[in-house]
């Protein structure tokens, strides 16, 4: 008799392999011609990071004048629940298990945190520590320290998601025990890296809950012409898409991956901002970060119902829509452009509305010059989050395990499975609150802040947050210390 674990194993496999509509992605556009750069890798050269979550050697392009970070084209993110007991002697063979499929992956040369080869997080739920006892985890999961302190009682780095002012009734808070992220300029390494944990052992170890997929544009290596995700979501159907701008990385057209825009080096590291957990200098979790995933629907028809200036207004700053010249889509977003609390509120009372991008920028920058703990000075206005983002026309999943509680609908739809690495949950609340106008101390901007131009396009299904450990400790966190 087939179990439901081996039924929903082989089906999700089935579906992992058949591709659906992402097939066409390599037909349409080749991988990204790289030009390495140095990222300040950690361990010398040909060492692997040690984080799972960064990449090394992403390359960039210039436009408009603004270096932009070409990410990986092909993304994939596997969630799972464990099947088997939280038995000290299952949970530790279980890590072996994982550690030996992964290694291999990284000896084999696969896995290697480069673009062209793959790169792959193991991050983990608050379900799965709650399996461990609690007098291990509340001694070695990384502590928040500046909410603790708010808090007056020890309060960890990773916090269940909440949902915000702006999200729709009925968004699901997940309660997933382990998430795969997955990312490559080849989709058949990432494929390669599916059959190896989900058809090899570990995958008798956990059952799977959603495959999510999905593509970043890396056009702008190849000017002109018309992108890959403007043709994916004219291929899809998508309500809309005509209206995509031609050379558009991202289906609400404009480019989100400035390099000044995403947090460089470890700045996202547990461990690398001063006073910010305690997972400085020996934390079990150093070299690790917090995540948070979600899946957000775009409403394109909305979004382009508004004239260009309007949308340059709403997605970047009030200021932004009235200069930026017609037809723009990569604008700068380094320390120079970013807005302060005050900037954001003069423009609301202004203007009606504030922008996404510096509604954020007084809880996703640093306010102040900062010496991180590896000695990097980072000048104030550098951010913080390092996301990883990518376009999806899942709906809401490529699968699900259990289609009607994720209510998965019949066709594609055009939106974006939401990641962000930050040094803790809060950190990532705090911006969050921040797109809703809410920046504690009792400064709301209120209604028109929470339901803004920008915000109601937007239309979150689900929500979680994990904890990624270093590559050290990425199977199976704390296993080893069982007794």
């Amino acid at each position: 008799m087939v179990t439901r674990r081996e039924f929903l194993s082989r089906a999700a496999s089935a579906a992992f392999v058949s591709g659906g509509v992402y097939r066409l992605i390599d037909h349409m556009a080749r991988p990204p011609v790289r030009r390495p750069e140095s990222t300040g890798e950690r361990g010398g050269a040909g060492a692997l990071p040690l984080e799972q979550h960064l990449f090394q050697g992403l390359s960039t392009v210039t436009d408009n004048g603004t270096l932009v970070t070409v990410p990986p084209l092909h993304h994939a993110v596997v969630t799972a629940t464990l099947t088997g007991p939280a038995t000290t002697p299952a949970l530790q063979d279980a890590q072996q298990v994982l550690e030996s499929t992964i290694g291999e992956l990284e000896e084999s040369g696969l896995l290697d945190f480069r673009p062209s080869g793959l790169g792959l997080a193991v991050a983990w739920g608050l379900p799965y520590f709650s399996l461990l006892p609690t007098a291990l985890t509340s001694a070695w999961l990384p502590v928040d320290i500046a909410l603790s302190q708010a808090n007056q009682e020890t309060t960890l780095a990773i916090l269940d998601a909440v949902t915000y002012a702006s999200d729709p009734p009925g968004t699901i808070l997940e309660q997933n025990d382990v998430a795969f992220v997955l990312a490559s300029d080849r989709l058949d390494h990432i494929e390669s890296a599916f059959d190896a944990i989900f058809q090899g052992p570990p995958g008798n170890l956990m059952t799977i809950t959603s495959i999510r997929r999905g593509f970043v544009d890396a056009h702008k290596v190849n000017p002109g012409g018309r992108s890959l995700t403007k043709r994916m979501a004219l291929e899809a159907n998508i309500p809309g898409a005509a209206s995509i701008p031609d050379p558009a990385e991202l289906f609400l057209g404009f480019t989100s991956t400035q390099q000044a825009a995403l947090g460089p080096s470890v700045i996202a590291n547990l461990e690398t901002l001063p006073g910010v957990t305690n997972q400085w200098p020996d934390g079990y979790f150093m070299d690790g970060t917090t995540m948070h995933l979600s899946h957000i629907y775009e409403d394109l028809v909305a979004w382009y119902g508004n004239t260009y200036r309007q949308r340059a207004g709403f997605a970047f700053s009030p200021t932004a829509g009235t200069t930026v010249k017609r037809g723009t889509l990569t604008l700068p977003e380094g320390p120079a452009n970013v807005e302060s609390l005050s900037q954001v509120q003069t423009d609301f009372t202004t203007y009606g509305f504030t922008g996404h991008s510096s509604s954020m920028q007084p809880a996703s920058r640093l306010p102040a010059p900062v010496t991180d703990n590896y000695g990097n000075m980072w000048p104030a206005g550098t951010a913080v989050p390092q996301r990883a983002d990518f376009n999806t026309l899942d709906n809401p999943f490529f699968f699900s395990s259990d289609p009607q509680g994720d209510h998965m609908g019949p066709g594609p739809a055009a939106g974006v499975h939401f990641i962000a690495f930050m040094p803790t949950s809060n950190s990532f609340n705090l911006v969050r609150q921040a797109m809703d106008g809410q920046y504690g101390a009792g400064v709301e901007l209120g209604a028109g802040a929470v339901h803004s131009p920008f915000n109601n396009v937007l239309q979150t299904t689900h929500r979680q947050n994990f904890l990624v450990p270093p590559r050290a400790h990425r199977s199976f966190p704390l296993a080893e210390l069982l007794t």
